[in-house]
């Protein structure tokens, strides 16, 4: 068995790490991890074959068909994780832990686009924000880079406090706090603890947190630790932003529909790319690191402007005469709400809603959709569209919705019923896949 010491040399002659033969590169360092129905050491000579120097197996058979390219460990994902950490340990750049239920990724994205401004940041790629995904960022990060951001997602408590302990967080930020993952963190209190493992580490760890003066959750959770908290050790720093109080903020939101306008403290006004105010509080979180990393004024709400989201997240597209507000990303009842709620401000000749199921719910799917229904009874669309196995809970609230149990039926009506002149908007889980409804408006 190698130790990570060992391991971490034959690390440093590779090109980088994959955990997918199908993603491998000349010279790359192969890790196989196991699932319910996989095993990933069965693919370590497809991958050696492919190009990779070395492949990490956690099965004797296997290292001892190739003794020199396959590396022995007790368990492929927690060599993984231990290279990962031991990597980390290696710089000594700021590293800006990030998690929340909802927003994660957009403030990732304005962070990272803010701070390339004065540093060369790396930042999570994608959604590798879990167990595996987090200490595949780590691995890429190299001496070029001045700064990184790992977004960090859970849906069970201690989920974070592994990320953390993994990532090594100089710094943190929580977007929010909502309805997301209730089943795995079973409901709304354990969402709070395990999104409050990242201030936890903090805290322990004497690092600088980041908090949204106007999040009375985040504020609220922040002051709990201070006073639960025993030893000498505590948050090296606390930053409020926008302002240590919330009547004081320097930034003033203008719009937020179709998109976010916003001054800042010299009067200049700021049109970005993106809608609503759940992402102008992305943008403060992101103009605030900025501000605490010395991005002046100018360049950061540059960045911001320029942001243009990608990934089925918050976009625009056009198709002939409608106009598409793709947020097909992902979906909770947290951010469901807000979404319809900015759509439903929206001027718009002729509104409609496409959404589809929020999963991860549990035993509260029933009556978060139920809710669903009766928010979207009350915001007075033109035309309301569900799909999904419990979207069909939201039907008691809205008689005259189309509803189809599944996203192939959905496919077939939109493209057999046109729209023109038409804002829509298209939200639900991942699994819905509902970015594959644009092509038939």
């Amino acid at each position: 068995m190698l130790s990570t010491e060992q391991l971490y040399h034959k690390f440093l002659e590779c090109t980088g790490v994959s955990t997918d033969t199908r993603k491998i590169t000349p010279d790359c360092l192969f890790v196989t991890l196991k699932g319910d129905n996989f095993d990933g050491n069965k693919f370590a000579e497809q991958a050696i074959a492919s190009g990779a120097r070395y492949a990490i197996v956690d099965d004797p058979r296997v290292a001892e068909q190739e003794p020199s390219r396959c590396l022995l460990v007790t368990d492929g994902l927690t060599a993984l994780q231990d290279l990962a950490r031991h990597h980390r340990q290696t710089f000594s750049f700021p590293v800006i832990g990030l998690t929340g239920s909802n927003g994660k990724t957009t403030t990732k994205e304005l962070m990272a686009a803010v701070l390339s401004k004065n540093y060369q940041v790396y930042a999570t790629v994608g959604n590798l924000n879990n167990h595996i995904g987090v200490p595949l960022t780590l691995l890429s990060l190299n001496e070029q880079h001045e700064m990184a951001i790992v977004e960090m997602g859970a849906n069970h408590q201690q989920e974070i406090a592994l990320l953390c302990s993994i990532a090594q967080p100089t710094h943190g930020l929580i977007t929010n706090v909502g309805k997301a993952h209730l089943e795995g963190f079973g409901g709304i209190e354990g969402v709070r603890k395990g999104k409050g493992e990242l201030y936890d580490y903090l805290a322990q760890n004497a690092r600088t947190v980041f908090i949204n003066s106007r999040d009375k959750t985040l504020t609220a959770m922040y002051r709990e630790r201070l006073k639960s908290i025993r030893s000498e050790t505590t948050f090296a720093e606390a930053i409020f932003y926008p302002a240590t109080k919330p009547d004081e903020a320097p930034v003033t939101l203008l719009s937020e529909s179709p998109v976010v306008v916003f001054s800042d403290a010299s009067g200049h006004e700021i049109t970005t790319h993106l809608p609503g105010r759940y992402n102008f509080d992305n943008m403060l979180a992101a103009l605030a690191i900025g501000d605490y990393f010395g991005v002046s004024p100018e360049d950061a709400n540059r960045a911001v402007a320029d942001y243009n989201p990608t990934n089925n997240r918050s976009q625009f597209i056009t198709k002939g005469t409608n106009t598409v507000m793709l947020d097909a990303y992902n979906a909770n009842p947290s951010s469901m709400a807000a979404a319809i709620q900015q759509f439903a401000a929206t001027p718009a000749k002729r509104r409609a809603v496409i959404l589809g199921d929020m999963y991860e719910l549990g035993p509260e799917s029933e009556t978060e959709h139920a809710a669903l229904g009766k928010l979207i009874a009350e915001s007075n669309f033109d035309l309301v569209i569900l799909a999904g196995k419990d979207m069909h809970f939201a039907l008691r609230y809205l008689p005259k919705a189309y509803y189809f149990p599944d996203k192939f039926s959905l496919h077939n009506w939109v493209m057999d019923n046109p729209m023109t002149d038409t804002h829509i908007l298209i939200k639900g889980s991942r699994g819905m896949s509902l970015e594959s409804v644009v092509p038939f408006i």
